[in-house]
């Protein structure tokens, strides 16, 4: 369950009924208000009843109202702290916004995605991703898009690190990769929404071929992440100016980091061998 009831609404806003949806779009615009509102107050200013918040707080992943409403308070009073270090008032980028404030509205939005992500990620679960990935034969990266730049960057670090890996960003070229794929092999999938259908293809080509899978995605409850073996989770709530681009990305590439020290922590002297011999191969290439 994801401590933030923001991120928590919007990873699972697309499966929620459209009585649920009324609710969680109130809890989102009117989050101080929710804070001190009874279950009553706040179905009757959804004009929904008092089951129906029950059933919304169970499907974002809260026991109930009283644990959400807890939950709600210690985000906020966290988001003002962070917002004060930052010195912004708000955390959207709005179309006046001058430079100065543009820039730290960005800094403050995206340092809390990886905070968000580093504090829900469940570890016992990257370490599953980790152990996968230290005894495979093959490494095939899933992505497309933003998520696309995020799966080069993987490639990029396992190459260097000694993995035999690559990233697969055309449609084609990853499903006749996946079906190349076999027991020995892991494959990592990565998607924001978790509904992006090649990436979905992708990852279940690779499962029909005996390969272990693993999802990066914002949506625990995405098409992606139920076909895959293992799933790393960020944790963002997208703006206006952007969604889908940047803080996604980010909280991706913030997993992917987590995931590849703790590969180079465990596999340290070949590892480290393996970056010091390839930074020397391009050393010739760097202007003095």
């Amino acid at each position: 369950m994801s401590n933030s009831v923001v991120t928590a609404i919007h990873q699972r806003l697309s499966a929620l009924t459209p009585t649920e949806r009324r609710v969680a779009e109130y809890v989102l615009a009117q989050p101080q208000v929710v804070v001190d509102a009874s279950i009553t107050q706040l179905a009757g200013s959804c004009q929904t009843s008092v089951a129906s918040v029950a059933r919304f707080t169970n499907s974002i992943g809260f026991a109930g109202y009283p644990e959400m409403r807890m939950a709600l308070a210690a985000e906020l009073s966290r988001s003002d702290s962070e917002r004060e270090r930052f010195q912004v008032s708000g955390g959207d980028v709005d179309r006046d916004d001058d430079a100065v404030t543009t820039v730290r509205k960005i800094a403050f939005s995206e340092a809390a995605a990886i905070e968000r992500t580093a504090r829900q990620l469940d570890i016992d679960e990257l370490e599953r991703c980790v152990a996968a990935l230290r005894g495979a034969r093959r490494i095939d990266i899933y992505g497309t898009a933003s998520s696309g730049l995020a799966a080069l960057d993987l490639e990029q670090k396992l190459h260097r690190a000694g993995f035999w890996a690559q990233a697969r960003t055309d449609l084609h070229l990853a499903l006749t990769g996946a079906a190349l794929l076999d027991g020995r092999d892991v494959a990592i999938a990565i998607s924001h929404s978790g509904r992006t259908l090649e990436i979905v293809q992708s990852a279940q080509t690779a499962a029909k071929a005996g390969a272990a899978t693993i999802a990066i995605t914002n949506n625990p409850r995405s098409p992606l992440a139920q076909v895959c073996d293992l799933v790393l989770v960020t944790a963002v709530s997208e703006s206006t100016f952007r969604s889908g681009a940047m803080a996604s990305r980010i909280a991706q590439l913030a997993v992917l980091d987590f995931l590849f020290t703790r590969i180079a922590q465990a596999e340290y002297d070949t590892i480290s061998d393996n970056l010091q011999r390839t930074f020397h191969a391009v050393t010739d290439h760097r202007i003095d």
